[in-house]
């Protein structure tokens, strides 16, 4: 019983210490200003922005893809602190959008001609 314990033990500590190695050489380096733009950001993960939450639109403010006034929850103060962040200047400008919604559906109870 003792030998079981003791090779389990072993295993675990084994496996332990190929698994804290692998972290380190295969750790994937990533910019702090993604985690220090998702901080500001409301975290209301809504969609509003046109992407999929707030970590997504952090990433694609930090990579040049979407503006720092793109969080429409936040408003000027987000804008602010996302351009400071960047080191630009901060446009308040609101982005507007607009839902289109791109059916072609009937109404109910209308006849079909």
């Amino acid at each position: 019983m003792l030998y079981a314990v003791a090779s389990l033990a072993s295993i675990g500590l084994v496996i332990g210490a190929v698994l804290a190695y692998a972290a380190k050489v295969f750790a994937v380096e990533t910019d702090p200003r993604v985690e220090a733009v998702a901080g500001v950001l409301p975290g209301a993960n809504c969609g509003a922005c046109g992407y999929a939450g707030c970590a997504a639109l952090a990433g694609a403010i930090v990579a040049g893809q979407a503006p720092p006034n793109a969080c429409i929850v936040g408003g000027a103060p987000v804008t602010a602190k996302i351009a400071d962040i960047m080191g630009v200047k901060a446009d308040n400008a609101a982005v507007k959008k607009q839902a289109r919604v791109l059916c072609q559906g009937e109404k109910i109870g209308r006849a079909h001609v």
